[in-house]
């Protein structure tokens, strides 16, 4: 049973310890970083404003850094670097492995609280895939981030040459052809913005998802933005013709809500080995404009879906792990991150009093991080409400959008191994032709205990599905009549001595689509210890597992291998 949470003081009273001290004016672990232009407001929260800006440097970084390059890149002390990443894996947010930080599947938590919130992944998504599917070639959805772009779903196309932006990338508007859709809804304020970008950033470096330019803008440069977007304005759909690298074309259409506003662009992405600019508009664009008219009509005959359920009350679990953790853990980092976890379908917009109701935090606590998050762009307020914007994609979404089932279990295998000391594996069912032993399975991940005596299978060994454990599990979702008790043993049947163990991997959907297991020598454990020690342990595992997974298969496709 959770212990109660460390009392918060009042509105308007000092803030918690961690935070004393920590405001705009830095402390001794140096100045406040990752925070846009102009000092933090007063009642900022520091320590969130840090761990903001550790999650964005691993962001940017692909996912992985050292502890010793996240100090550099941020230009915090290393015990709080230390701090922040202790209090972000015991959030389950990232992985600390020796020396190493790695970004985990359940930060991706956060990305979908702004893409259910804003509903239009759930409901344009399956005419992207079926426009993909249609035309053979790569189709995105984005949305406006400011005087950039970001994306909201990719349908890819497996080639060599093949699209390689991810669910959550910003690109800066004038090389795209969503830009200048987005830029006919421009106000001046965001035209100087975007001039005062220009001129801050002539290469384009601070954008990581796309090349940077080789030179500074010129005049021309901006000119042909303004006639750019005057002609999308008028046209109602807009081209890159290699804008972001040679080779890279692209057409894009507006998506509009019921108010005529764009909602976001949908767009048919090409080589100009497949199709030139010219090509894409003579012969893309009525399939596209088809396309978009199906979405904008589900889009408005849709209504509003009712709230999900709120999040735990995780402001109990915060206070537990501080008082387990002590000075290790920061707190009012971890209340701040679950502020964002607040929204979501049926909550795009929150009232400081709901988000407090949903999150189990005290007015006070919640309407610091909600300050902090506005100040840094995460958050957009109107009317008493508070709305989530695209740049909460940017704290990790990116690089974990492209991730696999392999790699989101590595780690689980690893520690399961750890626990008891047999090798563990995944396997799925193979979709190469069946061999003449009939349907066969392929391990896709694996972690090898240090006996000496062990089972020697590796990555990518295929076997027959009726003589394993795990072939077993996956032949009995698939309607084989296989009968298993939520495991399978298998126990000596495909090699003298060896003894196998599997229990199933299930997706969002309920579906068997992977097997983890065990195999050991029969002398070592007993049939019956098998089901007695060992099924709970995989058990537990594969929970953790499917837990990763279908946080990060809610918005993202994540393949099997």
């Amino acid at each position: 049973m959770p212990a109660n949470p460390t009392p918060e003081p009042p509105e308007g009273a000092a803030p918690p310890a961690d935070e004393q001290g920590a405001r705009a004016g830095g402390t001794a672990d140096g100045p406040p970083v990752g925070q846009p232009s102009g000092a933090a407001p007063a009642e900022a929260v520091t320590p969130l404003i840090r761990g903001i800006a550790v999650l964005r440097e691993l962001t940017d970084a692909n996912g992985t850094l050292s502890l010793s390059a996240l100090e550099r890149a941020t230009g915090l002390a290393r015990s709080t670097v230390d701090r922040i990443t202790a209090t972000l894996a015991r959030m389950g947010y990232v992985r600390v492995d020796g020396r190493d930080v790695f970004l985990a599947p359940r930060l991706m938590e956060l990305g979908n609280a702004y893409l259910a919130a804003l509903r239009l992944p759930a409901l344009l998504s399956p005419h992207a895939d079926a426009l993909a599917d249609e035309l053979d070639e790569s189709v995105s959805l984005a949305v406006a981030d400011r005087d950039g772009i970001r994306f909201i779903h990719q349908a890819t196309r497996r080639r060599a040459m093949s699209l390689s932006f991810r669910i959550g990338d910003l690109l800066p508007a004038e090389r795209t052809a969503p830009g200048p859709l987005f830029a006919t809804e421009w106000t001046a304020a965001h035209w100087q913005r975007w001039r005062e970008r220009r001129a801050a950033d002539p290469r384009d470096l601070s954008y990581t998802a796309v090349p940077p330019r080789t030179r500074g803008p010129a005049p021309a440069d901006d000119e042909d933005f303004v006639r750019r977007t005057e002609e999308a304005s008028a046209n109602g759909w807009a081209l890159d013709d290699q804008l972001i690298e040679p080779g890279l074309v692209a057409i894009s259409v507006p998506v509009r809500a019921g108010d005529g506003k764009v909602a976001c662009v949908a767009s048919v992405v090409s080589h100009t080995s497949r199709h030139t600019a010219r090509g894409l508009r003579e012969t893309l664009l009525p399939r596209l404009r088809s396309a978009v008219t199906r979405m904008e009509e589900e889009l408005h005959r849709t209504p509003p879906p009712e709230p999900g359920p709120r999040p735990a009350d995780l402001a109990l679990w915060t206070g537990a792990s501080k008082l387990q953790l002590g000075r290790d853990f920061v707190e009012s980092l971890a209340r701040g991150l679950t502020v964002l976890t607040a929204f979501g379908e049926g909550r795009p917009r929150l009232t400081l009093t709901e988000v407090a109701q949903a999150t189990g935090l005290a007015r006070a606590t919640a309407r610091r991080a909600l300050i902090t998050y506005e100040h840094l762009g995460l958050v957009t307020t109107a009317d008493r409400t508070f709305t989530l914007t695209p740049r909460v994609l940017s704290l990790g979404f990116p690089p974990l959008s492209r991730t696999t089932l392999p790699q989101i279990a590595q780690p689980h295998l690893a520690a399961l191994t750890s626990r008891i000391h047999e090798s563990t594996a995944l396997a799925v069912l193979s979709d190469a032709v069946l061999s003449d032993a009939g349907e066969e399975i392929q391990y896709t991940a694996r972690v090898a205990t240090g006996r000496v005596m062990s089972v020697n299978i590796t990555v990518g060994t295929r076997l027959p599905a009726h003589a394993t454990a795990s072939g077993r599990v996956l032949l009995a979702d698939a309607g084989t009549p296989v009968h298993t008790n939520g495991y399978a043993l298998v126990d000596e049947e495909l090699e003298e001595g060896l003894r196998s163990l599997a229990v199933p991997i299930r997706d969002r959907q309920g579906r068997v689509v992977a097997a983890l297991s065990t195999a050991m020598h029969a002398s070592r454990h007993s049939a019956h210890e098998c089901v007695t020690a060992l099924v709970p342990e995989l058990t537990a595992t594969a929970t953790h597992i499917e837990s990763d997974l279908h946080t990060a298969s809610r918005f993202t496709h994540v393949p099997l291998t």
